[in-house]
Order: structure tokens, then sequence, then C-alpha cells
């Protein structure tokens, strides 16, 4: 697992490699009890797992107010606090059971963020986290139009909601009423992957977002802007 960590992830520290092998074997762990991945393999989780999600990471300002939506078993942000405890994690997910290995894993792996157990239509319309993060990021949750209303009410203005993608042309225009709807522009990031098109979708917050968005819980997933 080291040796796969190392040729994966460039100029990772003793530490950092320290806190992936601890994560990785969490993972297999909890997984045994509860659906947390389908993918197990050590080289697969190092790649689509690790890896894939330090991709986001040269787009994050030091210090930066991080929420991570839809989080499931902590990718992409646990793998960019390993990277990076500078960043202000909040790891948001509806299933209290999977907040439940995530604190698990915080504290086994000495890292600190917040994890909120809600719907993200609910946190996103909660007056402590509407409109204050720099950045969200978020991995295999829904399609762009779906993610764009979940994300980028949680914004500052300014601030940039980074989508995990495979080939994103296609939902790119399929996303151009939500982008429009919620006053937020977009480019594409194409990220080099030996396993598939992997892109990265930067949606930047241009104005404050109406109070309509989000719509509540399910709505979004039924009826896309």
């Amino acid at each position: 697992m080291r040796e796969l960590l190392k040729r994966a992830i460039p100029h990772l520290s003793e530490q950092e490699c320290d806190k992936f092998v601890a994560y990785y074997d969490l993972l297999i762990d909890w997984n045994t009890r509860m659906n947390l991945t389908a993918i197990t393999a050590p080289e697969e989780v190092v790649k689509k797992h690790f890896a894939d999600s330090l991709a986001a990471l040269p787009l994050l300002s030091d210090g930066a107010k991080v929420v991570d939506v839809g989080t499931g078993a902590g990718f992409p942000g646990i793998p960019l606090l390993i990277r990076r405890p500078d960043l202000r994690l909040t790891l948001v997910d509806s299933l209290q059971k999977r907040i439940g290995f995530l604190e698990t894993v915080l504290r086994e792996l000495g890292l600190t963020a917040a994890c909120v157990h809600a719907r993200a239509e609910d946190f996103g319309r909660m007056p402590a986290h509407r409109g204050t993060y720099d950045f969200a990021v978020s991995r295999a949750v829904a399609a762009l139009p779906v993610l764009l209303e979940l994300t980028v009410p949680l914004l500052k203005v300014g601030g940039k909601s980074i989508c995990f993608k495979g080939e994103a042309s296609q939902e790119l225009e399929s996303a151009k009423s939500a982008l429009f709807l919620l006053h937020a522009s977009a480019e594409t990031v194409t990220v080099p992957a030996d396993y598939g098109v992997r892109s990265l979708v930067i949606c930047t917050k241009n104005a404050p977002t109406p109070k309509t968005y989000p719509r509540k819980a399910g709505t979004p997933s039924k009826s896309p802007l």
C-alpha cells in the first residue's frame, strides 16, 4: 500500500502516507458492515479514491473554508485534508452511519473537521452555512444541474463549486439554465488519469443566490433546473 501511494501521489510525506494507510484500513473494515464503497482493491482505492480526490488541491487557497457535499466515505474531503490540514472543512452526508464512520476516521487520523448529518437541500438553507464557504467540493453525487443547486447557495459571492466529473461537455450543456438561475458561471479542467476521462467543472458564484434555492429535499433531483 505504501509503495502504491508513493507512486500515485507525488511528494507524499511519511506522515501523510501513514494517514492514508490508516484511512484505507478503516474504510475496508467498516465496509464489511455498511456500504461505503464498491472499490476495495488497494491499487483501485489509491487511484480512484485517494489520488482522484486530490485533483482539486491546487485550486484551494490557504486556510480556505471548504464544504464537501454528499461526502459519503469522505471523498474528496478527507484526502484533501490529509494533504492540507489548514483547510477549514465541513463534511455533509444524509446518512448517520456514514457520519459515524467519518468521525472515527478523523479521530484516528488526528484530523479536525466538522461532520454534519443533513440532506444537502436542508443544509443549504441553514443560516450558519448558507453563503459562508469559499469552496464546495462534490464527487459522484448527482448530475451537474442538481449539484449546482445543492452547492452554489453555500458559497460566498466569488466562491467556487468544484464538481468531479468524467466527460463533462454534455452535463455542462444541460446545466446552462441552472447556471443562469443561480447566478454562476462554469469552466472545465481536464484531469490526467489512466482509468478514463476525468474533469473538474469549476463553477463560480457571481451574485447572491435567490432565496428560492435550494428547493425542498428531493425536488432538485426530481425536477432539475
